[in-house]
């Protein structure tokens, strides 16, 4: 007799609450307690609101900690991970397709040319390879070659405000993340469309995924569908349910 299948999606937020509560008991163990001085275990609204603190605080560190020159660890050929695993918050046989000669990029917020990009056009730009390790925060990572546009010299080109504070990302598999400007102007940032020696599966986030190897996965999109550059604060799909923001790896 066969089980359903849970809903991912569905459980995901319940899951993310006991994996919060269980992070806040460590840090007490830690000597959080002198933090969260009032705070009981059993109260979640407590809960919620003291690891809302830690997230920015984290958040804030990271960013000060942060430097454009420092770049993440690249490999050699020979260490890729064979395969590449999947990874969403759905399961593989649900992976969503598009046209790859139909896609196009819509481009907005604080930019000069909105209009939208075509994979033509992506190739066109220069191309940068790196052979760098993801980092998934449920605990296992992966070295993978990818080859892309790097993210600051497709801003260059639509005129966007490098002063603005956020890129923000929506995809065609309903996710969204977003990065900061010193994060989207890092020279390992880019707009992936190969992996390999040949153009981006589908598992991977066909026809284009951003890679950020300075970055846990989550802020790693894929399936992408728009762009944004704005001063106004996006979130993210696992962020609004309590990942930190800044994510860094």
């Amino acid at each position: 007799m066969s089980r359903a299948r849970p809903d991912r999606a569905a459980i995901a937020p319940e899951l993310r609450r006991i994996e919060r509560r269980l992070m806040l008991k460590g840090s007490l163990s830690l000597g959080g307690l002198s933090m969260l001085s009032g705070c009981a275990l059993d109260d979640e609204p407590s809960v919620e609101r003291a690891l809302a603190v830690m997230s920015r605080f984290t958040d804030r560190m990271q960013a000060l900690l942060f430097s454009r020159q420092r770049l993440a660890r690249e490999f050699d050929a020979s260490q890729i991970t064979q395969p590449f695993p999947f990874n969403a918050y759905y399961d593989e046989d649900e992976v969503r397709t598009v046209d790859p000669a139909r896609w196009r990029l819509e481009v907005g917020g604080l930019v000069s040319d909105r209009r939208p990009w075509s994979l033509a056009q992506f190739r066109a730009l220069p191309q940068k390879r790196q052979i760098t390790r993801h980092i998934c925060v449920e605990g296992w990572s992966a070295i993978g070659d990818w080859s892309g546009v790097p993210l600051s010299i497709f801003l260059h080109h639509v005129g966007a405000d490098l002063r603005a504070k956020y890129v923000n990302f929506r995809c065609f598999d309903d996710y969204s993340t977003s990065i900061d400007m010193a994060t989207a102007l890092h020279p390992q940032t880019i707009m992936a469309l190969d992996y390999g020696d040949h153009a981006l599966p589908s598992a991977y986030g066909a026809p284009m995924k951003v890679r950020i190897p300075t970055k846990l996965g989550y802020k790693n999109p894929k399936y992408l569908s728009s762009i944004e550059v704005t001063n106004r604060f996006p979130g993210g799909y696992w962020e609004d349910q309590g990942y930190n923001w800044f994510g860094g790896s």
